[in-house]
């Protein structure tokens, strides 16, 4: 009984000790694995851009006068050529009593010149039918021989002064008139330029198109050149991004670009031109930044229907290389070699082979902002971890809990 005693007593303790050597004993590092994947790499700009129209048209008013009421509203399409708006005259300016006085005593005077010049007029056709007379009896004592032709001559060049004399005298008198007619024009501040026969001006559309703004919608006078409504092409649109001079000196025109995050599919796009001169703009954290305007044509056909309005906020990726069928990691599995500065040829990745950690430099071509380029150092198919943790080393046992998708 006692020998059995103990041989219980020493399988229990025999069991403890390997319970404990187990809970003890070191276990794999669980971490995260992904694999090394062959496709297209590239790099890209990305900023933020809005939409704008290419060409833009505004409607004017090309003299002052009265604008009719508009009846076109944002968004209606527009042939060439059509009537948009129509202008007539203004109406004549209300008077106050010291111009209506100053008026009437024009029109007065007017009118008193117009009956002086009557009165000229009367005397001149006086003087003319008494220099016809004369004319006539020099001629009739010419004929007898009682005058000599030095005479006769004399009577006809007064008969032909009077003539003129008289001319004149009713040129003066119409003149006098239209000055009373002037006169009482400007007394007049009823007239309706609106009535038939008025002079109206009709205003075209510039292009084939659709309203962008009704600037002026009611009816009103205007002065010449007031802005009446904008016109444009809204197939015709553009982006325009403002990019940093370091990452504009990396685009160049005829780059793809692809435009996304504004509420459709991604469109395609090609930079037309980079404008030479940059500006001065203050970002949010109060930076003075250095930027310079980039021009990006959509290439989208102008039949769809889901392509962004104007002024919409996009996103715009700008490629500035592509290589295909290179060997790519996600850049959260690369760190800096130690004891190396931590550039492009001093980088590393810990691979997954045989349940075990093993450092592996690595030599890139390029990366992103989601993934590297791997030239050497991993072969196709491999497992790198990702976010390495702390305590993972060279040689270090691990266990992968997950298995990142490739990018």
């Amino acid at each position: 009984m006692i020998a059995r005693r103990w041989w219980y007593v020493g399988a229990a303790g025999a069991g403890l000790i390997a319970a404990l050597a187990w809970a003890f004993a070191p276990r794999p590092l669980q971490v995260e694995a992904a694999g090394v994947t062959v496709g297209r790499f590239e790099t890209a700009i990305e900023e933020d851009g809005k939409t704008r129209l290419r060409d833009q048209y505004v409607v004017s008013a090309p003299l002052a006068g009265v604008v009719g009421r508009i009846v076109l509203r944002e968004g209606d399409p527009v042939a060439a050529g059509a009537v948009v708006a129509t202008m007539r005259p203004a109406s004549a300016p209300l008077l106050d009593e010291r111009a209506r006085r100053e008026l009437q005593a024009r029109l007065g005077a007017a009118q008193a010149q117009a009956r002086g010049a009557a009165a000229a007029l009367e005397r001149a056709a006086v003087a003319l039918r008494g220099a016809e007379r004369d004319a006539r009896r020099a001629v009739q004592l010419a004929g007898a021989g009682y005058v000599a032709p030095s005479m006769l001559e004399d009577a006809q060049q007064a008969a032909l002064a009077a003539t003129k004399e008289y001319d004149s005298a009713a040129a003066q008198r119409q003149m006098a008139q239209y000055d009373v007619a002037q006169a009482r024009a400007a007394l007049d501040v009823r007239g309706a330029p609106d009535k038939a026969g008025a002079a109206s001006v009709a205003l075209h559309a510039p292009i084939d198109g659709q309203v962008l703004r009704v600037i002026q919608a009611s009816e009103a006078a205007v002065a010449p050149g007031a802005p009446l409504l904008e016109m444009g092409d809204p197939r015709k649109l553009e982006v325009i991004a403002e990019l940093l001079t370091a990452d504009a000196l990396l685009s160049r025109p005829g780059s793809e670009v692809r435009i996304d995050r504004w509420g459709g599919p991604v469109l395609r796009g090609l930079v037309r031109r980079i404008e030479p001169a940059a500006f001065t703009k203050i970002s949010a954290l109060g930076v003075e930044e250095q930027r310079v305007r980039v021009l990006i044509d959509i290439l989208e056909p102008p039949a769809r229907t889901d392509t962004p309005g104007i002024g919409y906020r996009v996103n715009v990726r700008i490629l500035t290389s592509r290589a295909e069928n290179v060997r790519k990691v996600p850049l959260s599995a690369l760190f800096p070699l130690p004891g190396s500065a931590g550039d492009a040829g001093g980088m590393a990745v810990y691979a997954v082979r045989d349940g075990h950690a093993r450092l592996v430099p690595v030599r890139l071509g390029g990366r992103n902002d989601r993934e590297a380029w791997v030239l050497d150092g991993l072969a196709d198919g491999a497992q790198v971890v990702v976010y390495p943790p702390p305590e993972v080393r060279d040689g270090t046992r691990i266990s992968v809990r997950a298995v990142g998708r490739p990018l």
